[in-house]
């Protein structure tokens, strides 16, 4: 069973505060501005159990969004012991 709302964002700033706007939500309209630093971290929560989150750190440059991040996209298999 997936949670079906969260309080927490998608993604925010980054800054000296390390947490700051914008804050990337659905209910927040701040646009974005050039020289923004700020995080995309999309997330699963399963209820009653564990939820995990990816994160990407993105510059919004003055050609466009660059991803500061090395975040590896393959998928890992990992086979519990029992």
């Amino acid at each position: 069973l997936l949670l079906e709302r969260s309080k927490i964002e998608t993604g925010l700033g980054l800054g000296v505060d390390i947490h700051e706007p914008p804050y990337i939500t659905a209910s927040n309209n701040q646009p974005l501005a050039i020289g923004n630093v700020f995080s995309i971290e999309p997330g699963i929560y399963l209820t009653d159990s564990f939820g995990i989150r990816l994160e990407d750190i993105v510059y919004l440059g003055p050609s466009g969004p660059e991803i500061l991040s090395d975040l590896s996209r393959s998928v890992l298999q990992i086979t519990p012991r029992y």
